[in-house]
């Protein structure tokens, strides 16, 4: 990694850089990721938009799995990648960040410029109204509609999902909206259905202020985060990627590193003079990163 190290510095310094993110920056704060190692051993079909939309017993699955997987998600804590991140910005080595993650971290890491293309699950929206309501408010009311339902054991999945038993799933009840009585959907952008464009032409605003892309995380197999790559590219902006596995990104980066992101960003930081001593990049006295 010392190798991947010196590379990266040797790109990122004196040059304003632009991250993408994808899943690989939060694996270590315990929220698995699609397309990581050991995926194919997990291999699942996320619930697609116009399934949500049309199929009444589809959005109680997705609901009853989101109402177990929204409490471990909920609690995760940002984690060294994220605080590296946020300290890049801070110091002013980087501009801002573009995620493909929904989970909020890197604004709870500190992170004011961030652009999250699928959105966040820290919000629900109505698809009739649009109405938003916090999620963590959703939570109560879900609890209150289901009493006595319970999955401790089901495995965590990406998103904020969870795999349950069919059994488990049948006769939940799915809190409507509170303002007109219509379907709540999570704030995020699904399977399915487009990254808006406001959010698109918004990334594309920070990636011209970049010189350098730096891809952490992400095997950008999906094009909402992979148009990135082929934007910096054609514009002649070095593009950096620090990942486990390989990327669909690998032909138009000029440093590929195969590492942990959270393991080796605070290295990065350190030597670019972005840590400007601090401690916390790394684990916090009693947390894990992952």
């Amino acid at each position: 990694m010392d190798a991947g190290v010196a590379e990266l510095v040797e790109l990122l310094r004196g040059r304003r850089c632009v991250a993408l993110t994808g899943a690989g920056c939060s694996t270590e704060s315990g929220i698995p990721d699609y397309r990581g190692p050991g995926t194919a051993a997990r291999a699942r079909h996320p619930i697609r938009y116009q399934e949500f939309l049309r199929q009444p017993l589809a959005r109680a699955r997705y609901w009853a799995r989101s109402w177990v997987g929204w409490q471990r998600m909920s609690s995760a804590a940002p984690n060294a990648a994220h605080r590296a991140l946020a300290e890049l910005e801070r110091s002013g080595l980087a501009v801002g960040l573009i995620t493909q993650n929904v989970d909020s971290l890197h604004t709870r890491a500190g992170s004011r410029r961030v652009i999250e293309l699928h959105g966040t699950l820290d919000e629900v929206r109505c698809i009739e109204c649009g109405s938003i309501e916090q999620r963590s408010r959703l939570q109560e009311r879900l609890i209150a509609e289901n009493p006595g339902f319970a999955a401790a054991d089901a495995e965590l999945a990406p998103d904020g999902d969870a795999e349950l038993e069919a059994a488990l799933v049948e006769g939940f009840r799915v809190a409507p909206c509170l303002a007109c009585g219509g379907v709540l959907k999570p704030n995020v952008v699904f399977f399915g259905e487009n990254v808006p464009a406001p959010t698109v032409e918004a990334a594309y605003a920070l990636l011209a202020e970049a010189e350098v892309l730096l891809v952490l995380g992400s095997s950008l197999t999906v094009f909402s985060g992979f148009r990135f790559v082929r934007r910096a590219s054609a514009a002649g902006v070095p593009v950096a990627i620090v990942n486990l596995g390989e990327t669909r990104g690998d032909p138009y980066a000029c440093v590929r590193v195969e590492a942990r992101v959270g393991e080796l960003l605070p290295e990065v930081a350190e030597r670019l003079g972005g840590q400007r001593g601090l401690g916390q990049l790394g684990d916090a006295p009693g947390e894990r990163a992952g």
